[in-house]
């Protein structure tokens, strides 16, 4: 900095408080821009920890996750919270910590050190977690998952209005009879999927059928043991819990010699395209918005959205369409 002030013919206190945008600093425009031309031409950056210091904060967000960086589809929300920290003039920090308890405490400490806007603390799938307490020192906003009784306020995928856009989607193609292949895990997912299923079939004037719905293991084994019962239901459409049930769905349907979609329609959920895109035909399925909850979570986090109360953001998924339907 006193090199600065040097080259530009002013004080250490001008170049200090040009460097800052230090509002109501009476500095005439060509002493400002002599001291711009200087920190160009020596390429002068000031201490960043200094100004952290100053400032009681720093330019840094903090990202605190389960496993979404070993998740492909699951690794959108970093991608989204990352661009949106960039957008408004920041650096996401990211800790993906494979659950362990102990690297996301020590984690989570050099994020206080660093004095960091705030943190997101996020998970690979929606559930219920468990706050750490440490993050009661710091704006903390949960993404996809949420913490009963904890006064965080939660960036979630909208469970209900996507198993209501799946449904839809298949009654829009004509189809009357549409069976739902849901999880035997109890989640927001299985809760909120299986509502918008009902009430897209309510809506349609459709009664919902309870015999039409099947509850199966959230995997391709469990499309795969469900196709049977499918075939034998006569639905012509099945909307799946996930991408993973859908794939084993094929398998069993192509086993009882019908084509997908000429014999009966597929819809998935959650669109990981490794699975979804690769299929043949190709999988109708419903996105888990992951870029748009990272990037969501960072406005609410500045403030930009307005959150008066920790009630959860709902963010929108919307329907892919291929050519299973």
């Amino acid at each position: 900095m006193r090199d600065v002030a040097q080259a530009a013919g002013v004080s250490v206190a001008t170049v200090s408080h040009v460097v800052n945008n230090k509002p109501g600093a009476r500095i005439g425009a060509d002493a400002r821009q002599r001291v711009r031309d200087a920190v160009e031409r020596l390429g002068y950056r000031p201490n960043a920890l200094a100004t952290t210091l100053s400032r009681g904060s720093s330019r840094f967000i903090g990202l605190v996750s389960d496993a979404i960086a070993s998740t492909p589809f699951a690794g959108q929300i970093i991608h989204g919270a990352q661009d949106e920290a960039w957008k408004r003039g920041y650096v996401l920090l990211v800790a993906d910590t494979d659950g362990n308890r102990a690297a996301e405490d020590d984690a989570i400490a050099i994020m206080l050190e660093y004095q960091v806007q705030g943190v997101l603390y996020s998970s690979w799938f929606h559930h219920e977690v468990q706050v750490p307490a440490a993050l009661e020192q710091t704006t903390t906003v949960l993404v996809d998952c949420y913490s009963s009784g904890s006064g965080l306020p939660s960036v979630v995928p909208d469970e209900r209005q996507g198993g209501m856009a799946a449904t839809r989607r298949l009654l829009e193609a004509g189809h009357r009879r549409v069976a739902f292949i849901n999880t035997t895990t109890e989640s927001p997912a299985q809760e909120g999927r299986l509502a918008g299923y009902r009430e897209a079939l309510v809506s349609a004037g459709i009664g919902f059928d309870e015999s039409l719905v099947f509850p199966a293991a959230p995997d391709q084994g469990g499309g795969y043991d469900a196709a049977g019962q499918i075939v034998d239901s006569g639905a012509t459409a099945v909307f799946c819990h996930n991408d993973r049930v859908a794939m084993g769905l094929y398998d069993g349907l192509r086993e009882a010699g019908l084509s997908i979609p000429g014999d009966i329609a597929v819809m998935g959920f959650d669109n990981q395209d490794v699975i979804s895109a690769h299929l043949r035909p190709p999988l109708s399925t419903v996105a888990l918005p992951h870029y748009d909850l990272g990037a969501a979570a960072v406005r609410v986090l500045l403030g930009v959205t307005d959150m008066a109360e920790a009630r959860p953001l709902l963010v929108s998924c919307p329907v892919i369409e291929r050519e299973s339907v």
